[in-house]
């Protein structure tokens, strides 16, 4: 099936356009504008871009055909065997291919920018990802770079060296001393070279590159002739003489010397299998994950053209063509060699001297040139390719301060602060002394690298996201999966412990980089996959499996002005028990009469007061021509599945002036944070927040949890709470939160040692029914245990008060509702409160009511009263004895909640005994549950 070409060609990101990554002057830093528009292309000259092959399959040749294919290659062969070498490769090239086809696949998914792999990657899995496998990139160019120099010493020393050992000096030319520091010198001297060029001449690295690759081709093209034209010979090893006889058959050899056989079947079947000794360069013995390291060095150089992908003139159009046209190339040639030193040279020879293709070639300077050339090459392209990459993590700020400096360029636009950064790691590294001893760590790293490329295009893939459509199809979840394992378990059979702690180093860079670095619009891949998982886990929670054992609180808190609502906001908070909370509000009006929807631009304030309060809720806004109607909207609407609110939690009608808890340093105390989160600056935080100026004294609302509600009166107030009763909603009214703190209520007051929460199981509205056991006060026990379930709350102590007549057997009630406590596992000291003297004012007017009652139409009859009439005598001399009995006062107190009397004209009158009872009691919620959620069973 053929691809259409899209109409319409987007970016991979919301990033600066091409001529926006050109430096400014020198002097300048570059500010971060990752959703800046396109800007006018300036004035000034634009560079001339690449084509495939000289941008990228050159760059990537280069790379891969530097040390390993002149100086470890026999190496590789004499210690692992043909056999074992061809596994190795092949399984190099399976990691890397897999690689390869995540690349293109990102890459052909948007334009590119210059970063390589470190655009990719943050680009698609966000800046945490991008940030930390970008340092591991950058460090990974450092110590490659470091490797090729160590290589290039090698080949130095071996040609022009003195031999450490005091053997005899076979040419005119061996004058350099040998040893550990005159190695550093040398190749401190190579990274000082390599620094001149990338400081001074970069473009002029970037046009001889051509030049080198024809060098490379050459010098590769003589050593495939060299095993044809050149007869057998004995070559001298490097290193003190070894006597006896030379490996594999081929027949004894002079001391220190072995043989280029030429095409012999001995000496293949001799080479075909492993044959670990100790490496003589650093004495150590070789394995199968030793040589490997060592090996994969040659397969690290796929993203060296990516590293500068702003040059090319289509990224995404170059990489899949010229990366792997470049691994197929490497891969034939890596296997012919491997054939052909198997077949001609003992296994002596491969194992103990490294540079024996020079000596087998039909000009040894050949190989000499070639070492040189591609060595130095991919030395000076590593550091670069470092520099830009450290560049562009600079640019983009993941960092703060700490990386500013790289920012710096000079005129023509090379970032010299991030080569001299570079450069400086590089000559660290350059203490380890051997190429041997970092080619595990260089390996790790790309490894690292690679899997995590293979990881942004399995996460793009697996999140389904609509604009992941790249024009590169050849790839599918399992190959990136295979690539990811792949990743890993070299990764861990080289160094167990170097992996881990990479692994560990990159996973502590990804958490500073998600706390300390700002909010970036790249987008992020967590929040699509995020979406893809909650959806499919949505769609499996069914409600018609819900259990009274699995039950939480989802509660839908109706906000008017959050200004006021702050004590309120936190409390519930703390209630919710990891269950749906949704801050919901109501605005008057109407769509039909608006330009647009006015809700739109409130959400950004009120997910910012989400943030800044640290809560765990969403944010439900309505418009509608009443507040009843707008509730009735969010109880109907808010939630989604199996998750919907079950509780609704109102603030309560009176007359007690709001407080403005957005302004000042009154915030801070209010905030449920964790003590260790910083607090923002109290004159910045008005900013943050667009939410309207509160109300008059001439209003009539408490801290107005309900909504906009300057039109709302006691009649509609308490018609919403019928409401919710009626759709099976439990319903919690909140009073005097206005002025809560959780900080001040949790301190225990001077002189006292606890913290106390209040519980009043009994409908104090009808003391003629005096039950504790009934699904409401079974509702009221559970909300305060799971309030001192709460890691903040858990010191406090619940105080269950039970109200009885002095009829009835103190002690006996006292050990039943304990006995009930036991089973429910709730924790709670019983006191008995007798209370004959406010039942005897409710009694005293009994009669008369009932006299009243028999008046009343037959329609009010039908339905039972739940709001008895009672006297203001009776509900203050309650209100008395529930303040009676705080010695000392609860920071909270729970009351049952009667429900709204059937008869609507009752509702003033309903509100008013609310009132009069929970007068001056302090932060009160009154409660009243309509579905079980207790339970003894298991």
């Amino acid at each position: 099936m053929t691809e259409r070409t899209p109409l319409l060609h987007y970016r991979l990101s919301t990033s600066v356009n091409e001529s926006e990554l050109r430096s400014p002057p020198a002097g300048h830093t570059v500010e971060q504008r990752p959703a800046s528009p396109r800007r006018k292309s300036t004035p000034h000259r634009q560079p001339q871009k690449l084509s495939t092959f000289f941008g990228v399959v050159i760059p990537t040749l280069l790379s891969m055909f530097s040390v390993v294919v002149f100086l470890r290659l026999g190496f590789v062969v004499g210690q692992c065997g043909l056999y074992q070498a061809i596994a190795m490769f092949l399984v190099a090239y399976f990691i890397i291919s897999m690689t390869v086809l995540s690349v293109c696949a990102i890459s052909t998914n948007g334009a590119l920018d210059a970063g390589g792999a470190y655009y990719m990657i943050s680009r698609a899995l966000g800046p945490e990802f991008g940030g930390s496998i970008g340092i591991m990139f950058f460090l990974a160019n450092v110590c490659g770079s470091a490797l090729y120099v160590l290589g290039l010493v090698e080949a130095i020393v071996a040609t022009f060296g003195v031999p450490e050992d005091g053997a005899t000096v076979s040419s005119s030319y061996q004058v350099l001393p040998s040893g550990y520091w005159w190695s550093l010198l040398y190749g401190t001297g190579v990274a000082l070279l390599c620094l001149l060029v990338c400081l001074v001449g970069a473009h002029i690295y970037a046009k001889a590159t051509f030049l080198i690759f024809l060098v490379v081709m050459f010098v590769l093209g003589t050593i495939f002739i060299s095993f044809f034209a050149v007869r057998p010979r004995t070559i001298p090893l490097p290193g003190p003489a070894v006597p006896g006889p030379v490996a594999n058959g081929t027949g004894p050899g002079p001391p220190g010397f072995a043989n280029f056989t030429g095409f012999k079947l001995d000496t293949l079947l001799g080479n075909l299998p492993a044959h670990y000794t100790v490496d003589y360069t650093t004495g150590t013995m070789m394995t199968f994950a030793t040589v490997f390291a060592v090996m994969f060095n040659g397969c690290t150089g796929i993203m060296a053209g990516s590293n500068m992908s702003g040059r090319w003139g289509n990224p995404s159009y170059s990489i899949p063509r010229g990366t792997i046209t470049a691994v197929i190339f490497t891969f034939i040639i890596y296997n012919l060699l491997s054939l052909l030193v198997a077949c001609s040279c003992d296994r002596t020879l491969l194992q103990r001297d490294y540079s024996f293709l020079r000596d087998i070639n039909v000009w040894n300077p050949f190989v000499t040139i070639g070492v040189y050339s591609s060595t130095l090459s991919a030395a000076m392209s590593n550091l670069i390719g470092a520099s830009r990459i450290l560049y562009a993590l600079a640019r983009d700020d993941l960092f703060g301060k700490v990386l500013s400096p790289a920012k710096r360029t000079s005129h023509s636009g090379n970032p010299w602060v991030s080569v001299l950064i570079s450069w400086f790691l590089v000559q660290l590294v350059l203490f380890s002394g051997k190429l041997n001893t970092i080619a595990s760590i260089v390996t790790i790293f790309f490894l690292l690298v690679y899997a995590a490329v293979d990881l942004a295009c399995l996460a793009l893939e697996w999140a389904s996201a609509p604009n992941f459509r790249p024009t590169f199809r050849y790839f599918t979840w399992h190959t990136c999966v295979l690539g990811i394992v792949g990743c890993a378990i070299m990764m861990f059979l080289i160094n167990a412990i170097y992996a881990s702690a990479s692994i560990a180093f990159m996973l502590l860079l990804l958490l500073l980089i998600h706390y300390l670095s700002p909010t970036s619009s790249w987008g992020y891949i967590s929040q699509a996959l995020i979406f893809h998982q909650v959806r499919k886990y949505l769609l499996m929670l069914d409600v018609r499996k819900d259990h009274v054992k699995f039950w939480r609180p989802q509660v839908l808190l109706m906000v008017s002005n959050p200004r006021s609502s702050v004590g309120l906001i936190t409390f519930i908070n703390d209630i919710k028990k990891s269950g749906l909370y949704v801050l919901g509000h109501v605005q008057l009006g109407d769509l039909n009469t608006l330009p647009s929807d006015p809700l739109q631009s409130q959400y950004d304030s009120w997910l910012s007061l989400v943030d800044h309060l640290n809560i765990k809720a969403f944010v439900n806004l309505t418009l509608a021509d009443s507040v009843r109607h707008g509730v009735q909207h969010l109880l109907f609407i808010s939630g989604l599945g199996g998750m919907r609110p079950n509780t609704l939690v109102l603030g309560f009608y009176d007359g007690c002036l709001p407080e403005d808890k957005l302004i000042g340093p009154l915030l801070s105390t209010s905030r449920s944070t964790d003590p260790a989160s910083p607090s923002e600056d109290p004159e910045e935080q008005p900013s943050l927040f667009h939410f309207a100026s509160l109300r008059g004294s001439s209003d009539r609302k408490d801290s107005g949890e309900i909504g906009d509600g300057k039109v709302l009166g006691p009649q509609e107030y308490v018609a919403v709470i019928a409401d919710a009763m009626k759709m099976l909603k439990n319903v919690a009214l909140a009073r005097y939160f206005n002025h809560f703190d959780r900080a001040q209520a949790l301190s225990p007051p001077a002189g006292k040692g606890a913290v106390y929460v209040d519980v009043w199981p009994v409908n104090l509205l009808r003391p003629d029914s005096s039950s504790y056991v009934d699904t409401c006060s079974l509702f009221l026990l559970q909300l305060a245990c799971i309030l001192n379930m709460v890691r903040a709350w858990r010191k406090a102590r619940l105080r269950l008060f039970l109200c009885v007549e002095a009829g009835r057997s103190l002690r006996g009630s006292e050990e039943k509702l304990g006995q009930l406590l036991k089973e429910l596992r709730i924790k709670a000291n019983v006191y008995t409160v007798p209370w004959d003297e406010q039942v005897a004012l409710h009694w005293q007017r009994r009669a008369a009511e009932e006299e009243e009652e028999e008046n009343e139409d037959d329609y009010v009859n039908s339905f039972p009263s739940n709001a008895t009439r009672l006297s203001d005598e009776y509900l203050s001399a309650v209100n008395k004895l529930i303040l009676e009995q705080a010695r000392p006062p609860p920071a909270v107190r729970f009351l049952y909640l009667p429900r709204p009397p059937a008869d609507t004209r009752r509702y003033t009158t309903y509100l008013r005994q609310l009132d009069l009872l929970t007068q001056d009691l302090g932060p009160t919620l009154l409660i009243h549950g309509v579905t079980p959620v207790i339970t003894t069973d298991l």
